[in-house]
């Protein structure tokens, strides 16, 4: 049986600092700082500010500011906007989405895969270490 960690900042909640989380990570309220985790989802009325968000999956359905590297997706919903600098693998923009940012996306036919798998290998690094939320 296998169990997904399931996280959630409702809407009342306003978090200054970093977090680190694996699973999933809704974010329904106000994040300002650095996260670290395995699949993101901000919701319509979450608002995420972070100058380093590293994830392996996210998804903006509210409004990120800041600088994501995602080792395999970034979807902006059409409620979403993305603003700042992504990386990521898989870029899915729908209709209404903004995005606003300086994009890089990579696929696994171009010759610089050594820097993703080792920003990958860091990330899956770190997330084991620190089984837990961080606040």
């Amino acid at each position: 049986m296998n169990k997904t960690n399931l996280s959630i900042i409702d809407k009342e909640l306003t978090i200054e600092g970093s977090i680190s989380s694996t699973g999933k990570l809704i974010i329904k309220g106000k994040v300002n700082g650095e996260i670290k985790g395995d699949v993101i989802v901000i919701a319509e009325d979450g608002e995420v500010d972070s100058s380093s968000a590293i994830v392996s999956s996210m998804t903006v359905g509210g409004k990120f500011n800041g600088d994501v590297i995602a080792s395999k997706e970034l979807i902006i919903l059409s409620t979403g906007s993305c603003s700042g600098k992504v990386e990521c693998k898989d870029l899915i923009v729908e209709n209404g989405g903004v995005l606003n940012a300086e994009v890089s996306c990579t696929t696994s036919s171009q010759v610089d895969r050594g820097k993703e798998k080792e920003k990958i290998r860091l990330a899956k690094k770190e997330m084991k270490e620190s089984k837990k939320i961080e606040l």
